[in-house]
């Protein structure tokens, strides 16, 4: 009977965690993954440069679409399909508590380079790779100018979910030298953490 009870618990236990943690606001949510003890976010100052890497779940940007508040049920699972396929990843840049075009260039020449590279060439900077090192491809990257109104540069990179890569320990993120001197800047990504996503009730 003390076996059975014991090996009970062990299932609840395991059950217990792996299920998903569950938010009533997208505030609460964000709070919940910002904190860095939970896998979602990461963050590393190199150089004077702050770089932060933060998951964003799939129900942060179905709560960011929806038209009103008294969503039916049919349409969050319509959006959760539309964007449960991707992983999608913020990263934040920033120098001295500013964005970078604010403080890293010292010309207009160099200006526009940064300009160009963070609008159209961070698809040539930033990669995923699996454990194995085989690289993710990038679907998509958003860049939203923010004009100094910001204290970080920040934009989103959206790749594929594919269920093989996430069975894999960790997936590694990556980041090449923007001439800041920085080196190459890489996070080591928990996919469990991935696998069991936080949830918003709707």
């Amino acid at each position: 009977m003390r076996n059975f009870i014991s090996v009970s618990f062990m299932v609840f236990l395991f059950v217990s965690c792996q299920q998903s943690k569950h938010f009533k606001t997208a505030d609460e949510l964000i709070v919940y993954i910002q904190d860095e003890q939970h896998g979602y976010s990461q963050q590393k100052m190199i150089n004077g440069v702050a770089y932060t890497l933060l998951y964003r779940p799939t129900d942060l940007l179905v709560n960011q679409e929806l038209s009103s508040a008294s969503a039916s049920e049919a349409e969050v699972e319509a959006l959760r399909q539309k964007y449960k396929n991707y992983l999608y990843f913020n990263l934040s840049m920033s120098k001295h508590n500013q964005e970078l075009l604010s403080v890293a260039p010292k010309n207009q020449n160099e200006f526009g380079a940064m300009v160009n590279q963070l609008a159209f060439g961070m698809n040539e900077k930033v990669h995923l790779f699996t454990q194995q090192k085989d690289t993710i491809a990038l679907a998509d990257y958003i860049y939203p100018r923010m004009y100094g109104m910001s204290r970080a540069t920040t934009m989103m990179f959206v790749y594929p979910r594919q269920h093989e890569n996430l069975d894999q320990d960790y997936l590694n993120f990556t980041i090449e030298d923007l001439g800041l001197y920085t080196g190459e800047v890489k996070f080591k990504i928990n996919t469990k953490s991935l696998k069991n996503e936080p949830q918003l009730k709707f």
